[in-house]
């Protein structure tokens, strides 16, 4: 099988599980959560599978333009979601992220997107590609669940309902936070002193990963240290994911710097 067939097979198997999550939420037959799992299950197998597939064929780590890191952050969104499914069950949860991965597959599907593998620029050539996006991607899609616990809680009227979706989301910030940091700033900072001869340029993609990383310190530093919980660690999650989609998207399309090839 291709690539692409392989890519196409697991959108399908997104979007049913997406369809019975959703269904289990709002019509209450429980039964249909565990079809959602194993069918987002299926569908990243299938989507492991198209990403080393596309290793293969290029020679490179699957996430060197916008087509293949949208690829690698809808897959790293449907592992995250598959962790807190199985961790935690909330088939809410699991249709609203199958959504995200839904909406991130489509887009890298969409004509616009290039997928053509292209060699890659010497800045490109090194094991730190790995390290550094990989890591940061997985962090992100932590805080992806976050968001979708967060919004949940905002929207929620029971107070139980809203204690899950607040302590779903420190648990996932807690998570992607190290991850992030590790990946965006500690292995950025030293791929960029390898390629570039310095830690740190001021480049537009190097600013909002701080702006983000600040974000969600916040979100740990008042909640460990002032007690903040509910509402206001809920918005700082909220707007934490906002910044990380404008450090993913908006750099890319609106500001020009050293990472306008990423």
């Amino acid at each position: 099988m291709t690539e692409s067939t392989l890519f196409a097979a697991a959108f399908i198997l997104y979007i049913l599980a997406a369809g019975f999550y959703l269904a289990t939420t709002f019509s209450k037959i429980k039964r249909r959560a565990p079809l959602g799992f194993w069918l987002g299950l299926a569908g990243l197998a299938l989507h492991t599978l198209a990403l080393v597939l596309r290793t293969s064929e290029s020679g490179h780590a699957p996430f060197t333009n916008m087509y293949e890191s949208l690829s690698f952050l809808a897959w790293s969104v449907a592992l995250a979601c598959a962790v807190t499914v199985r961790r935690f069950g909330l088939p809410r949860i699991g249709g609203y992220l199958m959504l995200i991965v839904i909406a991130l597959v489509a887009l890298a599907s969409s004509p616009l997107m290039p997928k053509e593998a292209a060699p890659l620029v010497p800045a490109l050539q090194s094991i730190w590609l790995w390290l550094h996006v990989s890591v940061t991607i997985l962090g992100e899609a932590f805080f992806a669940v976050a968001f979708v616990a967060s919004l949940v809680y905002l929207a929620a009227r029971d107070d139980a309902k809203r204690a899950q979706m607040d302590d779903l989301a420190y648990r996932c910030v807690a998570v992607g936070f190290p991850l992030f940091t590790l990946g965006g700033l500690v292995f950025g900072m030293v791929w960029a002193a390898k390629a570039w001869g310095t830690y740190w340029s001021w480049d537009p993609k190097e600013v909002w990963s701080l702006i983000t990383w600040f974000v969600f310190a916040l979100y740990l530093h008042t909640r460990i240290v002032m007690g903040w919980k509910g509402k206001r660690s809920a918005v700082i999650a909220v707007i934490g994911f906002l910044a990380a989609l404008f450090t993913y998207f908006g750099v890319n399309y609106l500001l020009n710097g050293l990472h306008s090839y990423a």
